[in-house]
């Protein structure tokens, strides 16, 4: 009898000792693994405040994360603050993306933002400018304009519009603010022009539309391709007629791509939940934003120099996605 219970004691040590053995794995990874995140966005009245607060919504239906959805100055900033881990998610134009981690953008003083890592990609953010003042037509236009809209300091457009605009010729004197601000400002004839770049339809033109006549156009011919020449990670983008119900024609202009990024030092296993959700709950994001129905797997092969993260990484390979060596780092 006292073999027995020294047999069964001897088994229930074994049993106590693998029970904390496991819930003690089990506190490392719920320590690394984020109950919370930061999603950096943009300014008020762009789809990246929009497209932000979806995903946000989406993490905490699916998986029980609170988010805090952060206005910030747009891409520029979110690749800083996500190198910084200020930021636990970002959105992000490829153009800033692939500036920021080989440190060449003039905005990086030549700091390689090498700690970001792609997580999944979103839509095409096209460039388009408008105007009230139907005189406007085309961008040779502005040339005689003063005060052109270009959006927040550290975004996408405020960034490439006057690098654009002076790759043409075009003197204009850019002035920075948000989508709202800058729509309040045209409204008060303080801006001749607002160049912008968001996916669309934009809710900030849309606005505009809804009170005014307006001029809507991108860059075509020579133009273009001298843009594209400088600025390589900008492609060929046509706005289908229809997109903003007012303007039944077709938009011929530029765009770049759009990603979600995160830190290289994010938990693998919630990157890969995140993607996942991400991508298997596709028609939620497209009741936030239309724009996310370009959300689909393949599009991650959009980027072949920023790299993914392993937890990216690991989703799309298993779901048949071939990952290029070049974003495997």
């Amino acid at each position: 009898m006292k073999k027995f219970k020294r047999t069964l004691l001897t088994a229930l040590a074994g049993i106590s000792l693998l029970f904390v053995a496991a819930c003690g794995g089990g506190a490392d990874k719920a320590a690394s693994y984020p109950t919370t995140v930061v999603i950096g966005t943009a300014s008020q009245g762009g789809l990246y405040y929009i497209y932000g607060s979806g995903l946000g919504e989406l993490l905490n239906k699916e998986l029980g994360i609170t988010s805090n959805v952060e206005v910030s100055g747009g891409p520029v900033h979110n690749m800083q603050l996500v190198q910084n881990k200020d930021y636990d998610i970002g959105l992000v134009t490829l153009g800033p993306a692939y500036e920021g981690y080989m440190g060449e953008g003039d905005w990086t003083n030549g700091q390689k933002l090498d700690d970001v890592r792609i997580a999944f990609p979103m839509y095409t953010t096209p460039f388009h400018w408008w105007s009230v003042d139907l005189n406007v037509k085309s961008i040779d236009d502005i040339k005689t304009k003063r005060n052109v809209g270009v959006g927040p300091s550290g975004g996408t457009s405020g960034t490439y519009l006057p690098i654009i605009h002076d790759a043409l010729g075009i003197d204009a004197r850019p002035v920075q603010a948000g989508a709202s601000d800058m729509v309040s400002q045209q409204m008060d004839g303080q801006l001749d022009v607002i160049g912008f770049a968001a996916g669309v339809p934009i809710p900030a033109v849309q606005e505009v539309l809804a009170q005014k006549e307006v001029n809507l156009f991108g860059i075509t011919g020579t133009q273009r391709d001298q843009v594209i020449e400088r600025l390589p990670y900008f492609d060929k983008y046509t706005i289908p007629g229809g997109t903003y119900e007012q303007v039944l024609e077709d938009i011929e202009t530029i765009a770049m791509f759009n990603f979600g990024i995160v830190h290289k030092d994010a938990d693998e296993q919630f990157v890969y939940d995140l993607v996942k959700t991400y991508h298997e709950n596709n028609e939620y994001m497209v009741t936030t934003a239309k724009a996310a129905l370009e959300a689909v797997p393949e599009a991650i092969l959009n980027n072949t120099v920023v790299p993914l993260h392993p937890g990216a990484i690991r989703y799309y390979e298993e779901i048949g996605i071939k990952i290029p060596d070049s974003v495997k780092k």
